[in-house]
């Protein structure tokens, strides 16, 4: 009797927990029931009309069960009733056949036709008359654990920051370095993999401006597990308009030559320079497939290494002990040598890099 009773108040907390939490959509810069562009948008219609079909044979099964179980329970009919039996009715074969046939396809079509408008990716080939390419390409590498962003046409790198802009569509190219990845703005669109073997392609729309949202940023996520550190493989993505994106898309070219000396008398630079410049580079303009992140606009950042706080002191933890932050990253052991003082002017250094402020 007791565990009877156990399993009902469970039961009944659960279904309590579950009327609340619906009304939890989660924030702006995350949550895919708060869409911020077509592709999400889409998404979410199709996810709303497909819960609403299925939210209607609970319904109807539910009324039926109900209705049954009502109108022919033995307090009202006596023991010895037995209903009509219905068994080898060829209608009733025939109507629950032909129901749930009728509902995959309504429910088919609306997802191969959002199918298909996602995966077509024509526009991203098509020139003006000068033969420039119109549409914004970005081509996405994943490695563990961080992203890099290359404009192609733009000549320019950047990693675990992707700046956009807005209102138009942006063409991504999705590979992977090392193993699967997983490419996901959950507040855009919906998820694609990154693989080690082929390119997948696909396109986005940012639908408003980031900066109202906490941290300015939307955030991204690799949805693939891919190590020990996949939760943390984190990056954002900064939305803004034309204006502002032509804007950053010139201060990054600007930054075309620019390095670190051996020779500096910044400590800081210098040091990085004899111990960092071969693996992370400090100009927006070069080529891909770096052993480290572009560290160009480090200082324009809102996260060190994808999920500290972007402080002084979050960076000189992660160049100290970076296994204890993302196990199994690649930088583990590379900057033992480095004593306090030449962390914490490297520190500063990087903090400094940036084409915004």
């Amino acid at each position: 009797m007791m565990k009877g009773l156990k399993k009902w108040r469970l039961f009944s907390l659960l279904a309590g927990l579950t009327v609340f939490l619906s009304a939890c959509t989660g924030e702006d810069y995350i949550s895919t029931l708060k869409p911020a562009g077509e592709v999400g948008e889409d998404q979410y219609d199709l996810l709303i009309f497909s819960i609403s079909i299925m939210t209607l044979v609970v319904v109807v099964v539910s009324f039926l069960y109900l209705y049954a179980f009502t109108k022919f329970r033995r307090s009202k009919l006596g023991d010895k009733h037995m209903p009509k039996q219905v068994e080898g009715s060829h209608t009733l074969e025939v109507i629950w056949a032909v129901i749930p046939i009728i509902l995959l396809l309504i429910l088919a079509v609306p997802t191969i036709l959002s199918t298909y408008k996602f995966a077509d990716v024509k526009a991203m080939d098509e020139v003006d008359e000068e033969g420039n390419k119109t549409a914004l390409t970005v081509n996405v590498t994943a490695k563990l654990y961080w992203w890099e962003f290359e404009y192609p046409e733009q000549g320019i790198v950047t990693a675990q920051e992707l700046v956009v802009p807005t209102n138009e569509k942006v063409y991504f190219n999705l590979k992977a370095a090392d193993v699967k990845h997983s490419f996901w703005i959950p507040a855009v669109g919906g998820k694609m993999d990154n693989n080690v073997e082929n390119v997948n392609k696909f396109w986005l729309e940012f639908g408003k401006e980031s900066e109202g949202l906490k941290d300015g940023v939307f955030y991204g996520k690799c949805a693939e597990l891919c190590g020990p550190s996949h939760a943390l493989m984190d990056f954002k993505v900064k939305t803004v308009d034309r204006a502002e994106f032509d804007q950053w898309v010139a201060a990054m070219q600007a930054t075309e030559g620019q390095t670190a000396s051996v020779d500096s008398t910044d400590l800081g630079e210098a040091t990085f320079a004899q111990s960092c410049l071969g693996c992370h580079a400090v100009s927006g303009v070069g080529t891909t497939g770096a052993m480290g992140p572009n560290l160009t606009t480090f200082g324009d950042r809102n996260r060190v290494a994808g999920v500290l706080e972007h402080s002084k002191e979050s960076l000189e933890n992660w160049i100290s002990d970076p296994e204890a932050i993302k196990p199994g990253n690649l930088m583990t052991g590379k900057y033992s040598e480095l004593s306090p003082e030449e962390i914490s002017a490297v520190a500063d250094y990087i903090m400094s890099l940036s084409v915004e402020k």
